[in-house]
């Protein structure tokens, strides 16, 4: 198949207008959907958006390739658009790019079809092609252009068979999310690289269509050296013993005479099959754990945005109209509670460690991570609880795995389905047993501590019960203030919850606010999900600021602290009283002094978002 099999002229813009990324991003789509390759235009958006936030498809040398995998693409197809002035699309080289090849590969593409949107990924790493490409003024001449690299004769692949006796090669491991672009490039870019050096390399592709080119055991015996130019999990342990340079895929094609420079003259750890390395830095055990913590924040989001707003819509019917004893109950409103809450929320907490420890163990570890998580989402241990879970339980498997390494190889086969499954969910079990009983204690001495206080320092009160509220968004701390302030409105005393839910809105509201006034401290992920923290801090679910006080809690965590305790105390301080149990601004009127209540709120949201915004250090390109 050639690349016009997919290329058409109504999927070409040969003058882009748009002045952004996200602009020319929708142009592109826009001339897919009319020529009927999608079979919706939204989701496809979507999906390219998504692997936009992984990490730009901006090249180098003015090329940009969006694209995506899903079933939202009816054929796989190109759209070809060429901007002539340029526009930023976050390059790599930080230059702006003219030509654009947006790739829709659906789900149930044949090899065929992803080989040949793999070979224009390549094509554009020839300079004449792109020249001529940049030079063309009709659509008649792109055809014309690509037809003549279509019609060349394809050459064979370098190195695809090594001398596995030759002393000195290189080997290298190619994986972007998509397996689509970047990993045939970065592929292509290291084995011309290497032959204009004289070097002997070869290149295995873990792309869409499944692992190509793969590196023998011998292969890898011999090998000086590997490179791993991946953005997601390879399979690592048969690189035990050697050096190992690994880096993001982006740096397969845009260095790659320095990474074979590096490998040659070694300048990398000897990977352990354990997964640690030799001569490792504490930057990049930092990077390891922020991988494993996003892997378990992103796989998180989905339930916490979809589930919070769908709790939203049930208070629109009602405060309580979930609830088939109260007057005002909506089978509606219980629906949307019953999914929103009892399904995605009650999850969110238990997928947050299964994922963190899937990225630890791989997938053996997200079964134990899982119900350590389940453990303290249920058991009073809230979302730190759930991180702490994810961490042991992949740490606990990844400890089985090196245990029972010396096991006979006839028992190999029982590792995943018996061996790994029993012992990692037995002394994760354990662990979070032991771990869960000083966060218990804490839940008690807490709601002591707010029973013995009384009412005497109202002020001082609404700023610790405030500040509790972000402590853990959800865990047995904010659940300590928030029983503390039923309790209040139960015995009359309707000021304290006042403070409660000022406080458990800011959370939300701040994050919304500094993904929207910060953005170049955000992903475009980050920001697309920070606007939905708006209702969410609205409506009072304060479990909408979780995925980003988990990815960064070192600074989200003190600044919404600080500006939950900033409107429970003045929220004290105005005399606002409260006697609804919960519906954030759908109960403002009936706050008593309900102005001041939103001047409190929206000072200590303000005050936390520009913590936020500040503690926080710029993304890097």
């Amino acid at each position: 198949m050639k690349i016009l099999d997919l290329l058409e002229k109504n999927t070409m813009v040969m003058d882009l207008k748009g002045d952004t990324k996200e602009a020319v991003i929708d142009e592109l789509i826009e001339a897919l959907d009319k020529s009927g390759k999608l079979s919706d235009k939204n989701a496809y958006r979507e999906a390219i958006l998504k692997r936009e936030s992984q990490s730009s498809t901006g090249l180098e040398e003015g090329i940009a390739i969006p694209h995506a995998k899903v079933a939202a693409v009816k054929t796989p197809a190109l759209a070809f658009g060429l901007h002539r002035s340029g526009v930023d699309y976050d390059a790599l080289d930080g230059e702006p790019s003219q030509l654009f090849f947006m790739i829709a590969a659906s789900e149930g593409a044949s090899d065929s079809h992803i080989e040949t949107l793999t070979k224009l990924t390549t094509s554009l790493l020839d300079d004449d092609f792109r020249e001529a490409l940049l030079k063309a003024e009709t659509k008649e001449e792109v055809v014309s252009i690509i037809s003549k690299k279509d019609s060349e004769e394809e050459s064979s692949e370098e190195n695809n068979v090594m001398d596995s006796e030759e002393k000195g090669f290189l080997l290298a491991v190619t994986a972007c999310p998509t397996g689509i672009a970047h990993t045939y490039m970065a592929a292509d870019s290291l084995k011309k690289k290497a032959q204009e050096m004289g070097i002997n390399i070869k290149v295995e592709t873990n792309g869409s269509t499944g692992i190509k080119n793969p590196l023998t055991k011998e292969e890898i015996d011999n090998a000086a050296a590997i490179i791993i130019a991946a953005d997601k999990k390879v399979e690592m342990d048969r690189f035990d013993g050697k050096f190992l340079l690994e880096v993001p895929v982006k740096e397969g094609i845009r260095d790659p005479e320095g990474l074979i420079k590096k490998a040659l003259n070694k300048e990398a750890p000897v990977y352990k099959a354990s997964g640690e390395k030799s001569n490792s830095s504490s930057s990049g055990e930092r990077k390891g754990f922020y991988k494993h913590l996003m892997n378990g924040v992103s796989n998180m989001l989905p339930f916490v945005v979809a589930g919070g707003i769908l709790i939203a819509i049930s208070f629109m019917f009602g405060i309580k109209a979930f609830d088939p004893n109260d007057p005002t109950f909506s089978p509606i409103a219980k629906f949307l509670m019953d999914v929103g809450g009892g399904g995605a929320f009650a999850l969110m907490i238990p997928i947050l460690a299964g994922f963190i420890g899937m990225s630890i163990a791989d997938r053996p570890g997200f079964m134990p991570a899982m119900v350590g998580g389940f453990m303290a989402a249920n058991q009073g241990g809230g979302f730190l609880g759930g991180l702490i879970a994810g961490f042991i339980g992949g740490y606990i498997v990844r400890a089985v795995k090196k245990a029972t390494s010396g096991m006979p190889q006839t028992l190999e086969g029982l590792k995943p389905v018996l061996i790994f499954p029993i012992l990692g969910l037995l002394f994760t079990g354990l662990a979070m047993k032991i771990i869960l009983i000083p966060v218990v204690s804490i839940n008690a001495a807490m709601a002591n501590f707010l029973t013995n206080m009384g009412t005497g320092n109202l002020v001082l009160m609404g700023i610790v019960l405030g500040g509790m509220m972000a402590v853990d968004m959800g865990g047995p701390v904010n659940k300590a203030a928030f029983t503390f302030g039923i309790a209040a409105i139960e015995s009359g005393n309707l000021a304290p919850h006042a403070a409660v839910m000022a406080g458990g809105m800011v959370p939300p509201i701040a994050i919304a606010l500094a993904t929207t006034f910060f953005k170049n401290k955000f992903s475009l992920q980050e920001r697309e999900s920070g606007l939905t923290n708006y209702i969410m801090g609205a409506s009072f679910i304060t479990e909408g600021a979780i995925p980003f006080a988990a990815a960064d809690p070192g600074r989200v965590i003190p600044a919404c602290i600080l500006g939950s305790a900033v409107a429970g105390g003045l929220a004290m301080m105005f005399g606002c009283e409260l006697p609804a149990p919960h519906g954030g601004l759908f109960v403002i009127p009936l706050v008593k002094n309900a102005a001041m209540y939103l001047v409190a709120i929206i000072a200590g949201s303000s005050l936390a978002a520009l913590l936020i915004g500040t503690l926080k250090k710029p993304l890097e390109k």
